[in-house]
This record gives structure tokens, sequence and C-alpha cells, in this order.
């Protein structure tokens, strides 16, 4: 496939909008300049930010990601019977289906609430506990931190929907007619073109272990600028390869309906170079404001004070998962708190707002609005009782 050919194949795929193809091409086209037009100083601080970020973040969320479609590949389970047939359990099956790094399990859940299925309760507890791509960005940087906010989701999401499910019935604002989602499009095989993604990540990985435990990894080697070369190498062809993927099919669908190997890969490469790419945004917002202002974003955010956990809550309302990962960037990098993130890991439901409002608009909206109340409750519970 030609370089002609993969930019046709994101202008003219119809499982894009325009919307989307037009963000990929400014977000590229911004990279470009950055690189290429910038003065010195501000190419340096671009070429450093990319290194850092695949380094620090993409190396581990793609091994993430590996290990668990690898878990996914292995035991099958037909997670839709087992909300059929467990019905008794639903809320809590449903919050731990949201739990699941990702957006699949969210997806799932509103599917068979749009058939029939399950009630209005699950959909209220699924879209709580979801976090979407933000998960693995977590358990990827701070699995501690992570698993302690996922628990905290999975709790509050089956709190939630059981108080939802005594107060409204299981056919609550289900719509009628035979909803389904619209074909998003086979998952995008990336062939031989993630294979050198992949080779780079080998040493991508051990280079993020050792920075880990603070190895200065140039001095080591005896090889100036080895880790920039091998981090901005890495994060190049991530961006190049979220640029060619079509549609976000990828994370839809269970990596068992795929079966193979190779899909293991074409979904870890899909996942993984979406993360990376608003991880870099959020590391280029960070420390470009820093370069050309000299300002220090712990200090802007710091003087919102009280607001800040209103502020995880506003940019969860916001569909899809790029911004829930650049606010959780935003938490990784200390510039805003943890009652910041925990009010956005518990409002957001990720890219499953999409096919939910296709499918059940009246039901995603109320369902979303009603995440507010215990996302506000815990977020400013951990602000006025816990200083964080």
């Amino acid at each position: 496939m030609n370089t002609t050919t993969l930019i046709n194949h994101i202008a003219i795929s119809p499982h894009m909008s325009v919307r989307g193809r037009l963000g990929r091409f400014v977000i590229v086209f911004l990279f470009l300049g950055l690189a290429l037009f910038g003065d010195a100083a501000t190419r340096s601080v671009f070429w450093t930010t990319l290194a850092d970020a695949y380094i620090a973040v993409t190396v581990f969320v793609a091994a993430t990601l590996l290990l668990f479609y690898s878990i996914e590949h292995v035991f099958k389970v037909d997670t839709a019977a087992l909300l059929e047939r467990y019905q008794q359990y639903q809320v809590p099956l449903a919050a731990l289906l949201g739990a699941l790094p990702g957006c699949g399990g969210a997806i799932m859940v509103m599917t068979q609430y749009s058939i029939g299925r399950i009630g209005f309760g699950a959909v209220v507890a699924v879209l709580t506990s979801t976090m979407g791509d933000a998960a693995f960005l977590l358990l990827a940087t701070k699995p501690t931190i992570g698993l302690i906010i996922i628990a905290i989701s999975v709790t509050v999401g089956t709190v939630s929907g059981y108080l939802v499910q005594a107060i409204h019935s299981p056919n609550f604002l289900r719509v009628t007619q035979g909803a389904r989602f619209k074909d998003m499009g086979p998952p995008f095989a990336f062939g031989r073109l993630n294979w050198p993604w992949i080779a780079v990540l080998a040493p991508g990985l051990a280079f993020g272990v050792l920075s880990a435990f603070q190895v200065d990894i140039d001095e080591l080697f005896a090889i100036p600028g080895l880790a920039t070369t091998v981090g901005a190498t890495g994060a190049v062809l991530s961006v190049a390869l979220w640029f060619i993927n079509p549609n976000k099919a990828n994370s839809t669908l269970s990596v068992t309906d795929k079966g193979s190997v190779a899909s293991i890969w074409d979904k870890t490469t899909a996942d993984t170079c979406f993360v990376t790419v608003w991880v870099i945004l959020a590391f280029l917002l960070f420390e470009l404001t820093v370069h050309w202002t000299g300002w220090d974003l712990k200090d802007v955010f710091g003087t919102a004070g009280v607001f800040m956990p209103l502020f995880g809550l506003l940019i969860g309302f916001l569909p899809g998962c790029g911004p829930q990962v650049l606010t959780t960037s935003l938490y990784l990098q200390g510039i805003i708190p943890l009652s910041a993130q925990l009010a956005n890991a518990i409002s957001n439901d990720g890219d499953a707002l999409f096919p939910a409002l296709a499918v059940a608009p009246k039901a995603a909206i109320v369902a979303t609005l009603y995440t507010a109340i215990p996302a506000l409750i815990v977020a400013y519970s951990a602000f006025f009782f816990f200083g964080v």
C-alpha cells in the first residue's frame, strides 16, 4: 500500500465522518509544522516531548493492551449470554463490563439494552463504571491508582445502577423499534504496516523500564541521543498508523470475534496509537505552554481549587475517549488533582456514548446525566475529606 493509496483510504473511508477525517489532517499538519517550521528551541521541545510520551507512556500502554487482549483471546467468554442468563446480577455484571479497559464492554451492554435483554439500571451502571481508553493509560503508568479508581467506579456504578433500578422500570426510555449499531466496517488490518512499530516497541519498552528506575539510557549505552531517537521514532510511527486507521472498529469488537494472533497485534496497535496521539497532544500542551509563556500549568490549574472536580466532570460529559485520555494525562503529570480524575472517571462514557446515542439517545443522555451525581459526591468527598 503506497502513500497515495493510504491518503485516499483515509480521505474516502465510508466509516469515518468528515469531522473525523478533517481532525486527523489538522493534527498531522500541526505536528509537521512544529517539527519542520518552528524555531530551533521549539523543534527541540517537540522532538523531546514525542520521545518522552512514547517511552514514558506508549510502551506501557502497548504492553498492557497486549496482555489484556491475549487473555481475552485465550479465555473466550460470551458476556452477552451471561447478561441474559443471570438477570438478577445484571447491574454488577454491567458495572464490571464497563470497568474493562476500552469501550467494548459498555457498547455491548448498550446493545443488549436496545434489544430488550437488560434494564435501564444496567445502562447507568455501565456508563458510571467505564473509563474507556483512559483506563489503559492509567493502569500502564500508575497501576495501583488505576486499580483503586476502577474499584471505586465499579462500586459506585453498582450502587447507582441498583438505585436507578428501584426508581425506573427496566424498559425506561427504551427504544421500541429495532435499533442497532450502524455498520462500522471490518476491523482494520495493518498487515505488514505495523511491523516497524512492533520492532521499535521492544527496545522502547526496555528503555521505558530503565527510565522508570531513573537510569540514564544515553549514559548507560554511551550513545548520546539514543533514547530521544528511539522514542521519537516510535512516536512518529504511532501517529502514522493512527492516521491510516480509518475507524475505531478495532475498539468495539472483541479479539475473540476476530480470532487470530494477528488480530491481537492489530487491535493493540490501533488502540495504542490512538492513546499515543492524545498523550502527545497533552504533553505538547504542557511543554509548549511552559516554553512559550513561562507559565507553570500546575500553578495555573492550582488556582482553580474547589472547581477542579467540576472541571473533570464537565470534560467527562464530552463524548469520545480523546478528551478523557487528555484529562488523565494531565493528572499523571500532576497538573490536576486525583479528585478531578475521579470525577472524570465516573462521569465519562468514552467512545461508548457515540453508539449509545445512535441506538437509544434519550436513555444515553439521561444515564449520562445520572452519572454526574455520584461523580460529584465521590470527587468532592475526596477533595474535602482527603485533600486530593
